[in-house]
């Protein structure tokens, strides 16, 4: 058949090329602010947008999405809830991030349908000029403009939406040429056959740019990911249990094989934060602001905080999103400046009756000074088994207090506001419990059927072991119950310390076939955990937990 050229004047794209346009041209732009904060710690505005608007969105509903992700999680039977969980803020960041973008390249190409074809690189410009103010802007309010990444990082999230603006002009101008780009075609095929032959080529170009750009991010990505981690752990230094026993190594009772280990690994502590990526903290000029009700402000610098006796303690910290037999909690050592004996350098006003600590990521809490009085080991922590705080852990510093659940402790502080008044915190403005004190709860790790313990004249007996917790009240008596039979009492391992949670073990008279196990508490002060099932929020998970298995 003979080939021809023909000239067609095309139809205009509307709003379903404008979006799927609008989709292409914005993964490769999400993809390189995502290699470039891998590579270079520059801004990630896919994630800036997503933080800044789960801010701003009712508490209600912020509960209930926690809430549904932590089920989720549980249901799917995924492990590591926290490494989970952020992955998955992540990908909703960049989901959101690609459904601006559609909506923006369906409603541009709407405007240009009425404006004309020559002003498409002009308005593709100016939108992603606004869209590039709106990522700064939102930045700033972030409280993320003063990373010390902050001169190249601005320049270069304008630049980025510049492009992705351009792109969508670009991709507009291109699909509406005169020409119809002198598209060959069979003789007598019909000039609209060749519009979309013409643009369904375009369109496939333009995917396969993205889909190219993408593959090579994510190897970028992926490799400067490992490359990270391995230098974070050859970096870290060698921790303190590395070499010293710890506290109760003489301890009578052993824990049945299985039960976790009593010392959280570093790397398993989990993490819980509002944030889709760390903190930007800079050691050098890192300085704790002391302001407020105080006779005058001052200033604090990691080093001076270093110089106070140190405070060293075995916790375990827990999030209060936690469910019953989550994996949200974690023991550690965790050293730092006691705060009571912080304030006598803080001049505080005799008015002063609060602190008000403030994160760089803009999170916030409010501690009566009434209990920083009463407690010495509330303290302003910067180390952990010996090394100082990861970045993702709250580095520089961080606050403990006994007894609380993590939505109390803010990380990565940077200001302390000494007020008259008790206000709301982040997580309580959000209908979060205003105490937060953690709920005593118990835990089955294991049952450990195939260490099976015979004695001569006795029965054959399972170990069964797993942990208790009950926040600073210790722990007094834990007891295991099988199926429907009676309670009978568990051996306790002496803890860590009076903050930590504590291993118990059951040897049970091993009986062949289906069992339920399930395992209660009781605190330092004799009161029963509570039995009656909760969700975490607002107060912290409750109920028993069980096991189920075939033996």
């Amino acid at each position: 058949m003979k080939m021809v050229e023909i000239r067609i004047g095309m139809k205009k794209p509307g709003a379903g090329i404008g979006a799927l346009v609008g989709a292409l041209v914005t993964v490769p732009i999400v993809v390189l602010f995502l290699v470039a904060g891998r590579l270079f710690g520059l801004p990630v505005a896919p994630f800036d947008l997503f933080d800044w608007t789960t801010r701003r969105l009712p508490g209600g509903l912020v509960n209930f999405g926690i809430d549904a992700m932590v089920r989720t999680i549980g249901a799917l039977g995924l492990t590591g809830t926290d490494t989970v969980a952020k992955a998955a803020e992540q990908a909703m960041a960049i989901g959101l991030s690609l459904v601006a973008g559609t909506i923006a390249g369906s409603l541009l190409f709407l405007l240009l349908r009425r404006s004309g074809r020559d002003r498409a690189p002009l308005a593709g410009l100016l939108l992603g000029a606004a869209a590039g103010a709106a990522a700064l802007l939102i930045r700033h309010a972030l409280g993320r403009g003063a990373a010390g990444t902050s001169a190249v990082g601005s320049p270069w999230t304008f630049a980025l939406f510049l492009c992705w603006g351009g792109g969508l002009g670009w991709a507009y101008r291109r699909l509406t040429r005169a020409d119809g780009w002198a598209a060959p075609s069979v003789a007598g095929e019909s000039g609209s056959a060749v519009e979309r032959l013409d643009r369904r080529r375009f369109v496939v170009r333009l995917g396969g740019a993205a889909a190219t750009v993408t593959v090579v991010g994510a190897t970028l990505g992926a490799l400067a990911g490992a490359s990270r981690r391995r230098g974070a752990a050859g970096g870290r230094g060698r921790v303190w249990s590395a070499d010293n026993p710890l506290p109760n190594a003489g301890a009578a009772i052993e824990p049945a094989p299985g039960t976790r280990r009593e010392l959280t690994p570093l790397e398993d502590h989990y993490r819980i934060d509002i944030n889709t990526t760390v903190p930007a903290v800079d050691e050098a000029s890192w300085r704790l602001r002391v302001g407020g009700l105080v006779e005058r402000p001052l200033e604090l610098t990691l080093s001076q905080i270093r110089s106070y006796e140190p405070l060293h303690q075995f916790v375990t910290l827990a999030c209060i999103s936690n469910p019953v037999g989550g994996s949200l909690i974690g023991t550690t050592r965790w050293t730092g400046a006691s705060l009571q004996r912080v304030l006598s350098d803080l001049a505080l006003k005799p008015t002063a009756t609060h602190l008000k600590l403030s994160s760089a990521d803009g999170f916030y809490e409010v501690v009566a000074l009434e209990a920083v009085r009463a407690d010495e080991r509330v303290m302003l922590a910067y180390d952990w088994d010996g090394v100082p705080l990861e970045p993702k852990h709250g580095f520089p510093l961080r606050i403990y207090v006994p007894d609380l659940y993590g939505m109390k402790q803010p990380k990565w502080i940077v200001s302390i506001e000494a007020l008259d008044h008790w206000e709301e915190g982040y997580w309580i403005e959000r209908g979060w419990d205003r105490t937060a004190r953690m709920q005593a709860t118990s835990v089955i790790d294991t049952i450990a059927v195939n260490m099976m313990l015979t004695q001569a004249n006795e029965k054959t007996r399972i170990p069964i072991g797993g942990i208790a917790h009950a926040g600073a009240r210790g722990i007094s008596r834990v007891e295991v119950r099988v199926d429907d039979g009676p309670w009978s009492e568990a051996q306790l391992r002496a803890p860590l310390s009076p903050t930590t949670w504590v291993l118990w073990r059951y040897d049970w008279p091993f009986q062949k076939g289906n069992h339920t196990f399930t395992v209660r508490c009781f605190d330092g002060q004799g009161a029963a955990q509570i039995v009656e099932p909760a969700p975490p929020a607002p107060s912290g998970a409750t109920g028993l937990f069980s096991k189920s298995m075939k033996i």
